[in-house]
C-alpha cells in the first residue's frame, strides 16, 4: 500500500477494533478442551453398573495386581495403535503423565545405557511449533532443546538426521497425526525416514505422541503409518515408544492412557512400573471396555465428535479467509483433524495480536508457547483452540482476532 493507503487503513482497522473492545467481551479460546457437548456423548459411561462387572479376564478389578493393565483394556489400545496386545502396557488417565515418567526414567535409569543424567548435557530435537507441555517436560528436567521446523509433510528431515549424527542428542518429540498446532499428518516418506534413522546415541527414543490418532474432521481420514512396523523393518524399533489416550475421546482427566512399544521397550517399562506403582485404575479400565466394545465402537463415537467439532473450524476458516485473505498479512493451516488451527502473522507482531485480544476481552493461547522456551524466534505463531468455545462465541472471536492482526500489522508497518 501507498502511505496515504496505509494510514487510511490503519484508521478502519482501529475503529473496527475498538468497536469490539468497547462490547466488555470475555471469550476463553486458551486451551484445546472439549466442549460440554463433546463431554455429553460419554455421558452413559457414568450410568454403567459396575456393580456387575467386577471381573476381567485376569481377575477382579477391585483389587491390586495385572500392573501392565486388564487384557481386554490391552486388546482395546492394540487395535487402536495396530500392534499386538504383548506390546501394550495400559497407564492412568493421562499420556502426558507417561511421557514425562518415561523421559524422567531415562534421565535417572537410562534408556538401555548409562543413565543420561550421568551423560553431561543432552538435547532433544523439538519439532516446532509444537505442543507446550512436550517442551515443559524438557525443560523442567534440564533437558535442552534444538529446534527443527516442520514442514507440510512432517518435521525437516534433513536438519534431524544432521542432528542426530551428535550422540548427546537422545530424543524427539513430536505429534505425528494433525499436529498440535499446525494439524498436519507426516507422510510415508517422512515416516520412513524417521524409520530409518540410525542415530550416534545408542539409547535415543523418540516420543511418538499419537494424541490425535483418530481424531479427523471429515469422513476421509488422514494416513499414518505404523511407525513401530516401520522401524522395525530397519531394526530400529527401539528407538520409538508410542503414546495414546483417550483423554479427548471420553473423559479429559478420566479416561485411559497407554504406551505402544517394541518388546525390549516394554520390558524395560515393566519392570520400572514395579517400583512405581502396583496397578492402575482397573475399574476405569473395564468401564471404557463396556462402554466402547472395540476399535470400531471408539470410531462410531469419534463421528460424533467430528459432527460437532467440524463447524467450529469451519467458521474460524471461513473468518480468516473473510476477514484476512488476500490482505498478504497473514497465513494459515487448513487442518483436517486435531485440536488447533496454526495462524501466522507475517509481519512478526504475534505478540502485538495476542495483547490486543486479551484487551478486548478474548484469551488465547500465549504467544510462543508454541515453541521452547516461550520463544518464537519469528513472533508469527498462534494458536488457535476452537473447540471449547460455542458457535455463537467463535463467530465473535474470530472476527476479533482477525481485528487485532490488522490493526498489529498496521502498526509493524508504519
Amino acid at each position: 500500500m501507498a502511505p496515504a493507503e496505509l494510514e487510511a487503513f490503519a484508521a478502519r482497522a482501529k475503529a473496527d477494533y475498538d468497536g469490539w473492545a468497547a462490547k466488555g467481551l470475555s471469550i476463553n479460546m486458551a486451551r484445546g478442551k472439549p466442549c460440554p457437548e463433546q463431554l455429553d456423548l460419554s455421558e452413559e459411561m457414568l450410568d454403567l453398573d459396575m456393580a456387575g462387572h467386577i471381573m476381567c479376564e485376569d481377575g477382579d478389578v477391585r483389587n491390586y495386581g495385572i500392573l501392565s493393565g486388564i487384557p481386554e483394556c490391552r486388546r482395546l489400545f492394540a487395535e487402536l495403535c495396530e500392534v499386538d496386545e504383548k506390546n501394550v502396557i495400559i497407564g492412568g488417565c493421562s499420556s502426558l503423565q507417561l511421557m514425562y515418567d518415561f523421559v524422567s526414567q531415562c534421565v535417572v535409569n537410562g534408556a538401555g545405557a548409562e543413565p543420561w543424567i550421568k551423560q553431561g548435557k543432552v538435547k532433544f530435537i523439538a519439532v516446532v511449533p509444537g505442543y507446550d507441555r512436550h517442551f515443559g517436560i524438557c525443560q523442567y528436567l534440564g533437558i535442552d532443546m534444538v529446534n527443527v521446523p516442520i514442514n507440510a509433510d512432517g518435521p525437516d528431515m534433513d536438519m534431524v538426521e544432521e542432528l542426530i549424527k551428535d550422540p548427546s542428542v537422545k530424543g524427539m518429540l513430536c505429534v505425528p497425526k494433525y499436529s498440535n498446532p499446525d494439524g498436519i499428518t507426516y507422510s510415508p516418506a517422512v515416516v520412513d525416514r524417521l524409520a530409518r534413522m540410525k542415530p550416534a546415541a545408542p539409547d535415543f527414543r523418540v516420543i511418538w505422541d499419537n494424541a490425535y490418532c483418530i481424531h479427523g474432521l471429515y469422513d476421509e481420514d488422514d494416513y499414518l503409518p505404523n511407525i513401530l512396523e516401520e522401524a522395525a523393518k530397519y531394526g530400529n524399533e527401539d528407538n520409538f515408544v508410542v503414546f495414546v489416550s483417550t483423554s479427548k475421546i471420553s473423559f479429559p482427566g478420566a479416561g485411559v492412557a497407554a504406551m505402544a512399544a517394541s518388546d525390549n521397550n516394554i520390558a524395560a517399562l515393566t519392570e520400572r512400573l514395579r517400583y512405581q506403582i502396583i496397578s492402575y485404575d482397573k475399574i476405569n479400565q473395564l468401564r471404557h471396555v463396556l462402554f466402547f466394545g472395540n476399535v470400531d465402537g471408539i470410531r462410531e463415537h469419534m463421528k460424533k465428535h467430528a459432527a460437532i467439532l467440524r463447524p467450529k473450524f469451519d467458521i474460524v476458516l471461513r473468518t480468516l479467509k473473510e476477514e484476512l485473505g488476500g490482505l498478504g498479512i497473514a497465513h494459515w493451516v487448513e487442518p483436517r483433524g486435531g485440536y488447533f488451527i496454526s495462524l501466522y502473522v507475517d509481519t512478526g507482531s504475534a505478540t502485538e495480536v495476542g495483547r490486543l485480544c486479551k484487551a478486548a476481552g478474548l484469551t488465547m493461547t500465549g504467544v510462543g508457547a508454541t515453541y521452547p522456551y516461550g520463544k518464537d524466534p519469528f513472533d508469527a505463531n498462534i494458536r488457535i483452540a476452537p473447540s471449547y468455545p460455542s458457535v455463537a462465541e467463535l463467530e465473535i472471536a474470530s472476527k476479533v482476532l482477525c481485528s487485532a492482526v490488522r490493526l498489529a500489522a498496521c502498526e509493524a508497518l508504519r
